[in-house]
């Protein structure tokens, strides 16, 4: 098993990752949390996981123990899958899950995309014990350049999370309608995984 790679970023999105260990390049899909960690950086260490569904192998990385601890914890929880696991850490940090989790937030669990009342229910009765043993952390974001290539990024970036183009390119749309404010690439896919983003 895969626990941990350390090498050169070779290429770098929000939802994706390629790592060059020893001449070997790995993919890894990674959450906007771990993006943040690593986006200024040439190398970089991973803690990973690896699933194997139908001989396919997956990798997935992430930056803090935290955060690996917390999306183990999430696709534990039944109706919760890898990919849904990462739009939940894209959309909150660990530490913000972590009070949403012990305070009962059942609304700002289904602010997430893809996460419906019952799941919020689930994370919430499943996961509160666990939550205490699992420690805060910090979320920085650090400002992207020009609007169209932060809107390109975001749409590509949204599309890995499940959106089809045509639907990720409606919730930038919204999201540029409704915020007067300069956003960074982050904020931004945020912003368009926010429900009131599709209507």
């Amino acid at each position: 098993m895969i626990a941990q790679l350390i090498g050169q970023l070779l290429y770098k999105e929000p939802t994706y990752v390629i790592l060059n260990v020893g001449g070997v390049g790995y993919g890894l899909h990674i959450s906007l949390y771990t993006f943040d960690q690593i986006k200024t950086l040439d190398s970089c260490t991973l803690l990973t996981v690896m699933q194997v569904k139908n001989e396919a192998a997956t990798l997935y990385g992430f930056y803090t123990l935290e955060e690996k601890s917390w999306w183990l914890q999430l696709i534990s929880v039944g109706s919760i899958g890898p990919k849904i696991a990462l739009t939940i850490l894209s959309s909150l940090n660990p530490a913000i899950l972590h009070k949403a989790i012990l305070r009962k937030d059942e609304r700002l669990l289904t602010s997430i995309k893809g996460v419906g009342a019952k799941a919020a229910q689930r994370l919430i009765l499943e996961l509160s014990d666990k939550a205490q043993k699992l420690h805060d952390t910090q979320d920085t974001l650090v400002p992207q350049p020009t609007e169209s290539k932060v809107d390109q990024d975001a749409i590509m970036a949204l599309t890995k999370l499940g959106l089809t183009p045509k639907v990720a390119e409606k919730a930038i749309a919204t999201v540029r309608a409704d915020t007067l404010t300069p956003l960074t690439l982050e904020e931004l896919i945020k912003k368009a995984l926010q429900p009131h983003a599709f209507k």
